[in-house]
Order: structure tokens, then C-alpha cells, then sequence
């Protein structure tokens, strides 16, 4: 049952995902149907999660406007996402950027890096 289910999402996982992650900043460009017309919106911010896998996969942006803390939920392999663009890489150490949401102002969107020794690459 489980190769039959892997077999049926095969063809619809997008081929051309940009690699991103945890800490890095993106910008999604969604695509919005009103009415008859559609356009491309951009939510920029901070990758704080990634989920799951295959199908299911998905991550969570982050980004603070007018003050307050937005996030969304996007599916990697979603149609409605047009582009994926990576502004900023960073190293974090940790797997969940859960720690964003308690900070406030600029520190809230500065990601904890992680601090190489001298003469270590």
C-alpha cells in the first residue's frame, strides 16, 4: 500500500525546489486568483520550521509587520507557489527557530549563528 501511495505522489513533487534552510531568509511568491485574475504575491522572512517529507513537506516562514509577528504555512510542493528566491544563508544550530517568537524588534529577526573557531573551516 505504501509503494502504491509513493508511486500516485511521485509525479506530483515539483522537480525544481531551490534548497533552503532552517534560518535562511526567502522571499515565496505565491500565486492569488481574484476573480478571474491572478497575480503573484511575495511573503518575505525567516525560515523558523521545515516539516515532513515528499508530499507532505512543509515549512514555516516567519516575518514581524507593523509591530506584530506573521507567520504562514506553505507547502514546499504546493502549485499556488510560484518561486522560492533564498536572500539570506546563515548556519544555525538548531532544527526549530521556535526562539524568534519571544524577540522583539530588530533582535527578532537576527538569527543565532553559529560561531566557528579560528582556523576551522
Amino acid at each position: 500500500m505504501n509503494a502504491v501511495i509513493n508511486e500516485l505522489t511521485q509525479e506530483q513533487l515539483k522537480k525544481d525546489v531551490v534548497p533552503f534552510k532552517i534560518g535562511d531568509g526567502v522571499k515565496v511568491h505565491t500565486r492569488v486568483v481574484e476573480g478571474g485574475k491572478e497575480r503573484i504575491q511575495i511573503f518575505a522572512g525567516i525560515v523558523i520550521a521545515r516539516r515532513g517529507s515528499g508530499i507532505n513537506e512543509t515549512f514555516t516562514v516567519r516575518r514581524i509587520s507593523y509591530g506584530e509577528g506573521v507567520e504562514k504555512v506553505f507547502p514546499v510542493h504546493s502549485p499556488l507557489i510560484a518561486n522560492i528566491e533564498v536572500d539570506k544563508e546563515s548556519k544555525t544550530m538548531r532544527a526549530r527557530m521556535y526562539y524568534l517568537r519571544g524577540l522583539v524588534g530588530k533582535k527578532a529577526m537576527q538569527v543565532k549563528e553559529k560561531r566557528l573557531a579560528k582556523g576551522k573551516h
